[in-house]
């Protein structure tokens, strides 16, 4: 067991069970942003019978805490991000693949108000093509 990660979740209030411990592994140290399903096939090659249900509750416990961050980039699928950095997103139109972009990268005017709407949090998500030699 991870003692660091073991903790992490014991400080968010989290029971760090093995599922649960699996999950944190996998989404804490990758720099993917997995869907839900991606998740469940990469923990169950080394954790056979944790099941589609734990997969998709622990993830959603870890959003509700504060550990990762769920993100709907493109219509009907989240992807998770344990990145929680303020940063923006591209994603590769070629591969689907999407990449942390540096917030200072991409220059936005600070938005406070639009009328009619709190603003709580905005990011920009870019598309594009991974430029080949």
């Amino acid at each position: 067991m991870d003692r660091d990660i073991a903790k992490t979740l014991e400080g968010l209030g989290i029971q760090p069970s093995a599922q649960r411990m699996a999950v944190a592994e996998y989404i804490l140290n990758t720099e993917e942003h997995p869907c839900a399903d991606q998740v469940l096939a990469t923990v169950s090659s080394s954790f056979p019978f944790i099941s589609r249900a734990t997969v998709y509750n622990t993830l959603n416990l870890f959003v509700e805490k504060g550990l990762i961050r769920g993100l709907h980039l493109s219509e009907g699928k989240v992807v998770f991000d344990a990145n929680l950095d303020k940063h923006h997103h591209l994603i590769d139109e070629s591969t689907g693949r999407i990449h942390d972009i540096a917030w200072d990268k991409v220059q936005v005017c600070e938005v406070k108000e639009i009328e009619g709407f709190d603003i709580l949090d905005y990011q920009v998500v870019l598309r594009g093509i991974i430029k080949r030699p």
